[in-house]
Parts: structure tokens; sequence; C-alpha cells
């Protein structure tokens, strides 16, 4: 089984302003959440934990799981460019993402969905992997987007409709020798 949770809440969650790169450890409820989302856990033995490289990502998979997590660049959260730490009330959107006419570095969606199929695809190719546990620790925009890899991909490519909040997580089967291509 996959479990795919959402990193903990940190100061830039807590002040309404969106997350990116530039992104911030857990703060106090972060940590908490964490260590309730090991509770919801505790009866999972995982084997293997794979986490962005962002700090949010990787503490709340080592809370959650008392494992060193492995860090994968494809895990990383959504280049949100020049809109990066902007008030979410400020940010024009085009779809679920900054409008990359109006902020500069903006990840292309297809590009960002095409890396993170990429991981999903290695990962359901291991045969060794097909009855293991696994947690993969990220973002709002990887929980939805390895939610589209199972689901599908919205017409409007808004991924954020299977994300996950804060310190939360959803279950998928692995899917064996699934390879999903856009």
């Amino acid at each position: 089984m996959i479990y795919v949770v959402r990193h903990g809440q940190t100061d830039v969650n807590k002040e309404g302003r969106i997350q990116g790169r530039n992104g911030l450890p857990l703060n106090e409820n972060g940590i908490k959440q964490a260590e309730d989302l090991r509770e919801s856990l505790q009866h999972i033995m995982f084997d293997y934990v794979f986490s962005s490289p962002q700090e949010r990502a990787v503490q709340t998979a080592e809370i959650a799981t008392g494992m060193q997590a492995t860090v994968d660049p494809r895990l990383n959260v959504y280049d949100l460019g020049e809109a990066d730490g902007l008030p979410k009330t400020e940010v024009k959107m085009l779809g679920g993402i900054p409008d990359p006419s109006v902020y500069k570095g903006v990840e292309d969606p297809r590009s960002y969905a095409q890396r993170v199929f990429a991981f999903m695809n290695e990962l359901m190719a291991k045969d060794s992997l097909q009855e293991a546990n696994i947690l993969i620790s990220g973002h709002k925009c990887i929980t939805g987007c390895i939610g589209a890899y199972f689901n599908g991909i919205p017409d409007d490519w808004n991924i954020s409709i299977y994300s996950s909040g804060n310190g939360e997580y959803k279950a998928y089967p692995f899917l064996f020798k699934r390879n999903v291509q856009l």
C-alpha cells in the first residue's frame, strides 16, 4: 500500500501565503500534526519512506514513521516562481497555479506531472515493492499529483482536488507494473 502524506503546518501555511521552494520548517502545530499522523499510522510497518527534499516534508516523514526518509528531487514541491510566499488572496491564479503570464519562473504543469509520474512509474515497476508499505511525504501539489496518477488528471488540470490537508494522508493500492504517461 502507498500512503501519501502532506507535510504538517508551517508559519507560511498559517499566514495564508502560498508556499513553494522557499518554505519554512514545521511550526509547533505542524510538529503536532506529524505526531498525530504517527498515531494514525502506528499500526503500519513501513518498508520504505520517500520524501520531497523540502525540510517540512522530510520532518513530517521522519516524525510520522521514526525512519530516515529517502529524498527524491522528483517529489519536490511545484515551483511557484515569483509567486512563492505571496498571500493567497493576492495571487492571480490560472486554474490551480499562479498565472505564469504574471509571475516568472512558474513551473509548467505538464513537466511537473511528468516528473512526479516518472517517480511513481519507477516505483510501480519494482517487483520487490508489490507487497511493501510505502510512505511518500510531500506537499499539497504532490498529494494532488499522486492522486491524479491513480485517478486521472482532471480536464482543467486542477489536481488539487486530490490533495490532502496539512498532516493528513491518503492511501492507494500498489498497482503492479502500472505505467502512466501524459
